[in-house]
């Protein structure tokens, strides 16, 4: 995230993404020398000034000018400073990994999918096919423009700099989750008929078998059919 401006004093407390105001002290053909109030200048490249190609440095500041910017990078062994007046982004492609799980806005849908801002320097892509479970025809049947999602960072390419991401992919994790829960605690609704049928007869529930080996699905047809055997040989012996 950017660190806003809290006036560093010395050059230990200046790091990057430090937001700082400062006075131009001199203007050369590559950038400006900007006095940030640490005992030391800041170097503002031309290539810092704008968006957009600046020819001379001059066309955009002048010596004596307060500018806002923004610490680049810190050089404490040769105890130099970059800035930049381009606002850096609040999350950086160090920080953007496969697996991670951002929140961001919706700021652009197209044919083939939907663009998410989560902070960094471009929105990440959630390809149509990973926008829900099951087809998708049309992307703005799922999300619109300015929509609060979560995304799972399912691909970054730093060089092209570009990410995938996946809305699909954390609803799949959360229905695997809840599908574990509920088969390890909700009674079949055989199971609760049988409960029911014993219930003041005097004959007590078997217990649940579970071995290790088998499915969920395997183990819940054996426990089934235990559960009528004993229950069958009990009524036998009454």
């Amino acid at each position: 995230m950017t660190t806003e401006n809290i006036a560093p004093t010395t050059f230990d407390e200046v790091v990057p993404k430090m937001k700082v105001e400062g006075v131009v002290k001199k203007i050369e053909l590559y950038g400006a020398l900007v006095d940030i109030g640490v005992g030391r200048p800041g170097l503002l490249h031309i290539s810092q000034l704008s968006e957009g190609h600046v020819k001379n440095v001059s066309d955009v500041l002048n010596e004596g000018d307060t500018v806002t910017v923004w610490v680049q990078e810190v050089d404490r062994k040769r105890g130099r400073i970059s800035l930049t007046m381009l606002e850096p982004a609040a999350l950086g492609w160090s920080e953007i990994d496969n697996g991670k799980v951002f929140t961001g806005k919706v700021v652009r849908v197209e044919k083939f999918g939907a663009f998410v801002d989560v902070g960094a320097e471009r929105p990440g892509l959630v390809h149509v096919s990973e926008l829900a479970q099951g087809y998708v025809g049309d992307p703005t049947d799922v999300v619109k423009v300015g929509d609060e999602v979560q995304v799972k960072v399912i691909g970054v390419n730093r060089r092209k700099k570009q990410i995938d991401m996946s809305i699909r992919a954390l609803e799949e994790a959360t229905m695997i989750e809840f599908n574990e829960e509920a088969s390890e605690e909700v009674p079949t609704a055989m199971e609760l008929a049988l409960r029911q049928a014993l219930e003041g007869s005097g004959i007590e529930m078997p217990q649940r078998q579970q071995p290790k080996k088998r499915s969920k699905k395997e183990r819940r047809r054996q426990e089934r059919e235990d559960i009528f055997a004993r229950t069958l040989r009990q009524h036998a012996n009454d």
